[in-house]
């Protein structure tokens, strides 16, 4: 009884002070917990039984080898579940990719399956979620950072700050007070309850449920990692009465440049310097979002920055009203910047123009006029069974194949799909935005390179990237609801030389679909049939 009671305690102060670490190894348990994030109570699936779930971290050069287990039991949920870690590009291991009717059929209930892979050339912030349907938006995500060496000593910017480890990292999410099978069944556009930071947060109704707390020293420069594990929602990240300094974007280091007011996408990240050298007091951390419950009335999108010496009342400071802010195209490289190709528009040895749409008819959001839906056979096993043109795999339209060791300049037309910015997301590679969203010029000198760029309606998005990692690869709009409901493709990379490539499928990966098409059918319903949306 005293250990029951004492749990959610626990939970509490964890939350406030520090994300639990896994390091590079070790078993990740996915599981159901009753939790009140944002003081209402609601059935989570959870990795480690945390909100947001344990930090995993290394070194650039580790091998990453995380068992994950399915525990799940709540059938108001799906009971399967996959992995993705977003941003590592997973050279020779398109397999261990983790997303679902891609690259691995789900991990069914009571089974487990180990994912191992490297990080060789790779070093920033980067984020674990579920890769089935809509799954973590019920709140399986977590941190994944890769340091530049022991204690980030090969980073070209740790000069520039004193403090980076797990105290330093912030998750934005938004929160839905109803399970995801449930959202989706209501035929309305699923809309956010609250906004969580660090898995805590406020519902407008409750002015008293915790919120979380960052502790910093005076007079000391900390790296804070921002990760937006948001399912639908964008954020106005920032920090009452203080300035910082950007210098990564999605993992990619770039030219120092101070702002105080963040847009964050969902799935984007950035690290931020942050300067304590203001008075000791309580700062409001400020996270609103651009749909749900707006404005920061009783502490709602919000934590608190807490200097040490400071007492634990809530803060009383204001926001800044000299915003500076940057836009996509303000971000450069630090290193090897430039994209591929030749410096104009069309120079590239192969040019893909896909227009998103959405059909109000349908209620399903389209790419090039053809709604994804995942097939039953991952693509990944299609080509491995043999199918060797992007024609011969399934869904019919929504493969291209791509020739390896090409520059790929992808142009993608916002068209009318509505409900946007689209956060378009491309697994396998970084890329380079050559033509932003919020810009009408084309950059081919510096341009920002990431992984999640905005796409908006009746606009423009232009990226780039080599094709130098076969197998296939997801773009797809990071608004998980809008991927749901079909918004897109899969990039056939090297067909003819995925199997040789990835050499090293263990035989566990290839017990994935037996044991998940053995399953009844009572545990497979919430995974992928869900009623689409109404816009």
């Amino acid at each position: 009884m005293v250990f029951n009671f004492l749990l959610p305690f626990i939970f509490l102060i964890r939350s406030v002070t520090s994300l639990e670490v896994l390091h590079s190894s070790g078993d990740l348990h996915i599981v159901n917990k009753d939790l009140t994030p944002d003081g209402v109570p609601r059935s989570a699936v959870l990795a480690g039984g945390t909100l947001p779930g344990p930090l995993i971290s290394g070194v650039k050069g580790d091998r990453f080898q995380i068992n994950v287990i399915d525990e799940l039991v709540d059938h108001t949920m799906a009971l399967d579940t996959s992995i993705h870690w977003h941003g590592i590009h997973q050279h020779g291991t398109n397999f261990e990719d983790g997303s679902a009717s891609v690259t691995q059929c789900p991990i069914a209930q009571n089974n487990s399956f180990m994912y191992d892979f490297d990080v060789p050339d790779q070093a920033g912030t980067f984020w674990y979620h579920s890769h089935l349907a809509v799954q973590y938006c019920d709140g399986l995500v977590g941190p994944f950072i890769v340091y530049d060496g022991v204690d980030g000593q090969n980073d070209p910017h740790r000069a520039l700050y004193d403090v980076d480890d797990e105290t330093t990292i912030i998750v934005l999410s938004d929160w839905y007070h109803d399970t995801t099978p449930a959202l989706m069944a209501t035929k309305l556009r699923p809309t956010p309850n609250s906004t969580l930071i660090n898995g805590m947060g406020r519902f407008f109704e409750d002015p008293t449920a915790p919120l979380s707390v960052i502790t910093v020293a005076p007079n000391k420069r900390y790296r804070l990692r921002l990760i937006s594990a948001s399912c639908n929602a964008a954020f106005k990240f920032s920090i009452d009465g203080h300035n910082f300094t950007l210098i990564e974007t999605d993992g990619i280091n770039i030219q120092p440049i101070t702002v105080n007011s963040l847009f964050v996408l969902a799935a984007q990240r950035f690290s931020v310097i942050l300067e304590t050298n203001q008075p000791v007091n309580n700062y409001w951390i400020r996270s609103e979002p651009n749909i749900g419950n707006l404005g920061f009335q009783n502490g709602i999108n919000s934590a608190v920055l807490r200097y040490e010496g400071a007492d634990d009342s809530e803060p009383r400071t204001s926001m800044q009203t000299d915003i500076i802010s940057i836009r996509e195209v303000d971000l450069h490289p630090l290193e090897s910047p430039g994209a591929p190709g030749d410096p104009l528009p069309g120079g590239a040895d192969l040019v893909l123009n896909i227009t998103l749409g959405f059909d109000a008819n349908t209620n399903v959001f389209l790419m090039n006029g053809v709604e994804f839906v995942g097939p039953t056979v991952p693509i990944l096993l299609q080509i491995l069974s043999g199918a060797q043109r992007a024609q011969d795999l399934l869904p019919p339209g929504s493969i291209y194949g791509l020739p390896l060791n090409k520059t790929i300049e992808i142009n993608l037309f916002g068209g009318n799909a509505i409900d946007g910015p689209h956060p378009f997301h491309l697994h396998g590679h970084s890329f380079d935005v050559v033509k932003s969203a919020d810009s009408d010029t084309y950059n081919f000198n510096d341009p920002a390179r990431r992984d999640t760029t905005s796409v908006a309606q009746n606009n423009l998005t232009t990226i780039r990237f080599r094709t130098d990692n076969p197998g296939p690869w997801f773009l797809h709009c990071h608004i998980e609801f809008h991927l749901e409901a079909g918004l897109a493709v899969v990039f056939a990379e090297d067909i003819g030389d995925v199997e040789q490539v990835n050499i090293g499928i263990p035989a566990s990966w290839n017990d994935l679909c037996p044991t998940y098409y053995s399953l009844p059918s009572d545990v497979t319903k919430n995974d992928t049939t869900y009623t689409v949306p109404t816009y």
